[in-house]
């Protein structure tokens, strides 16, 4: 059951980020789309995690790494720490204590394909701590993307505009202490064995679409460029750490 929802999931999430640029901006079809990118991702993390560590560790791990972002988020519109001060827009939809369900949602998405790409990618240099070290840069790679993005539709507004398509360098400083307190908790609830694959694969699939939706459709070079620096050689190491192993 697990592989076949991971291929249904992964096939919305493909599908909803090939519509995204093509529906109007900031529209209600673009809002259906973004819920639908995070809840196909999400999904699919899932059902992978699931048929690793099975269904009640991964459900752990799922509600206590949503339950960490969304603490974290709640504190951070309410405090400015640790991203920079910033506010949630009315579109994103529910919300609990005023951050939008699916921001924690992303969080869980994206945390667990992170840390497999780190510990691909890391080899026989893996440990608990290069792995929190190297899936929290991962991650907050992801963001080079994931913010403009949704700035650009209004989803949160910054205080003050930043250096990087508006958004404050603070904000990725903030992704990296989140991110090294969420793949600190994984670790523990999800602990690594060889790399899954299928992870591995959605860390980098993501990478490239990313890569080649901002330079081809958002036709934002600078985010492309930006972005694919982020992700692209951690992604392109855990795919040859990957075929290596395979190899071996």
């Amino acid at each position: 059951m697990a592989p076949a929802v991971a291929v249904a999931s992964a096939a919305v999430t493909v599908g909803s980020m090939i519509a995204f640029p093509l529906a109007r901006p900031r529209r209600v079809a673009r809002r259906r789309l973004s819920h639908a990118v995070v809840g196909g991702l999400a999904a699919t993390t899932t059902a992978l995690a699931t048929g690793r560590w099975r269904s009640p560790r991964t459900t752990v791990a799922a509600v206590a790494t949503m339950a960490l972002a969304a603490t974290v988020e709640h504190v951070g519109t309410t405090t400015g720490r640790p991203f920079g001060r910033y506010r949630y827009g009315g579109d994103l939809r529910p919300a609990v204590f005023g951050v939008p369900v699916v921001v924690p949602a992303a969080w869980w998405a994206m945390a667990l394909p992170a840390r497999e790409a780190a510990h691909a990618a890391l080899g026989r240099r893996s440990s608990p701590l290069t792995r929190i070290g190297l899936g929290s840069v991962a991650l907050t790679a992801w963001d080079l993307f994931l913010d403009p993005q949704m700035t650009a539709e209004g989803y949160w507004r910054w205080a003050r505009r930043g250096a990087y398509r508006g958004i404050p360098l603070s904000n990725f400083a903030g992704w990296l202490v989140t991110g090294a307190a969420v793949m600190a908790a994984v670790e523990v609830l999800l602990p690594p064995a060889r790399p899954v694959g299928p992870l591995v694969a959605e860390y980098a699939g993501m990478a490239a679409m990313e890569t080649a939706g901002f330079a081809a459709f958002f036709r934002d070079p600078l985010v492309a460029v930006v972005g694919a620096v982020g992700m692209v050689p951690i992604a392109g190491a855990a795919v040859a750490g990957i075929v290596r192993g395979c190899a071996g």
